[in-house]
């Protein structure tokens, strides 16, 4: 079986592409920048999504295709909406076109709990243009799709997008850590290896032609996650709370329009956020502090 993973190189898209290896996937990995993380079973290939050439050639003799290219980051969706739009609405339907034409049995497209909401500016928008387009290449072509619209991630391999790792690396570098909002705000975190496990057990029939919500599985405020992790570093981190001047996240519930209703994809294990953050934590003090790990042991290395 062949897959190819749009978006590949990126936080999400490499775990999701190291899951497929491991099921016995060929996998394809189509970005625009080269992926750090490629490993035995992965082909790289350079470009962009709106580059209709490279992208049908990739997709040819593939089973499964994934997409999570794009602009994923909601401020900077906010200041580049003529972007935003091109890359992932026109990029996205490129993609699909491609399927049609090779013949794909899957098109799985990263979505976000956002298309519930009012909240999520242009970010928000295209991904429920995205949606509908999926629906009608299903409806004109009959292309087989699974649409997952998925939580707040935090994990390995994130970066001053996500964040948790911009707090955690706050944390640990200013002994800090700042919230726009008085952290009342709630959010269901899912940490990205379970996300990713649970995007590809999404291939199954069950879920064809469906749309799956892949969240945490316990609602934690803000608040008590910047405590959480002021505990874990000994009690030592300043909380700070400032006004909230951006309007494009929600505050406890993405719920408000209402698309496609999802089904929710509960896995059977899943790492705790504790264990989780300190595997976060861990990899940040070692990347700032020029630590390597050996035999379980932190020591200083080559600066």
């Amino acid at each position: 079986m062949k897959a190819c993973v749009f978006g590949g190189s990126g936080f999400l898209g490499s775990h999701v592409a190291d899951v497929l290896v491991s099921r016995g996937y060929d996998v394809t990995i189509f970005d625009s920048r080269a992926s750090v993380y490629l490993q035995k079973g992965e082909k790289m290939i350079v470009g962009s999504i709106l580059d209709k050439d490279a992208v049908y050639n990739a997709i040819e003799g593939c089973d499964v295709v994934y997409n999570f290219a794009g602009i994923a980051d909601i401020d900077e969706a906010k200041n580049k909406p003529i972007q935003t739009v091109e890359v992932n609405i026109l990029g996205n339907t490129i993609i699909l076109d491609a399927c049609r034409s090779h013949g794909v049995k899957r098109f799985v497209f990263a979505s976000s709990v956002y298309v519930y909401s009012d909240s999520g500016s242009f970010y928000r928008s295209s991904k429920q243009a995205c949606e509908l387009i999926i629906e009608n290449f299903h409806e004109a072509y009959g292309l087989s799709y699974t649409i997952l619209r998925y939580g707040s991630l935090y994990g390995p391999r994130a970066d001053e997008r996500n964040w948790i790792f911009r707090i955690l690396k706050q944390a640990i570098t200013e002994e800090k850590i700042t919230r726009e909002g008085d952290g009342e705000e709630l959010r269901e975190y899912i940490h990205v290896e379970d996300a990713a496990r649970c995007s590809v057990d999404i291939l199954s029939k069950e879920y064809e032609n469906e749309y799956v919500i892949l969240t945490g599985y316990q609602q934690l405020k803000i608040r008590n996650l910047m405590v959480m992790i002021r505990e874990m570093l000994g009690n030592r981190i300043e909380l700070e709370f400032l006004p909230n001047e951006s309007n494009v996240h929600y505050e406890i519930t993405p719920y408000s329009f209402n698309p496609r209703i999802a089904k929710k994809l509960v896995s059977h294990h899943y790492l705790d956020m504790g264990q989780g953050l300190l595997q976060c934590l861990k990899e940040i003090y070692k990347k700032e502090h020029h630590y390597e790990e050996l035999n379980g042991v932190m020591v200083e290395g080559d600066q």
